[in-house]
């Protein structure tokens, strides 16, 4: 089994939701960004060396839908035969992409990796139609269905 380290880290800065200075910038548009910033800070990186961006998402739609990882791949300076994949894991989306990554090399499939998480607030509808399943919004509290507690 190979070990995996993690290489660097890079990140977006706070901003408040709705007024702050993100507030119109695309998710995808931002990974795409911390994505190149990551091969420029990490020059013996050649891109074509990443095959894989695992992105996770908790509310993966509008502008953070439709595959938000192979968007921010196909939108980086990364060749278009690199992979992308979202995974939903609510709150935990970005160390559950993290974790997969590490497996996934750990198991001899992969050798380089990009993972983290994305999640735009201020490009979300809040009242969104039918985001929720009736039978489960009247049964389950949000609480347990994205946390999996209850409190």
């Amino acid at each position: 089994m190979k070990n995996v380290v993690i290489v660097d880290s890079v990140r977006t800065g706070l901003a408040k939701s709705h007024r702050g200075g993100f507030n119109m910038t695309r998710p995808d548009n931002m990974l795409a960004h911390i994505i190149n910033a990551l091969l420029e800070r990490n020059p013996n990186l050649p891109p074509e060396a990443v095959e894989d961006i695992i992105m996770g998402c908790g509310n993966p739609e509008g502008a953070q839908g439709h595959n938000i990882g192979r968007n921010a791949a196909v939108l980086s300076s990364l060749p278009l035969s690199t992979g992308g994949t979202t995974i939903n894991r609510y709150c935990s989306s970005g160390l559950q992409s993290i974790s997969m990554a590490a497996g996934q090399i750990m198991a001899g499939c992969y050798d380089t990796v990009i993972a983290g998480g994305a999640e735009t607030i201020s490009m979300m509808k809040m009242n969104m139609d039918n985001f929720v399943n009736d039978k489960l919004s009247r049964t389950i509290s949000w609480n347990i269905l994205s946390n999996g507690h209850d409190g």
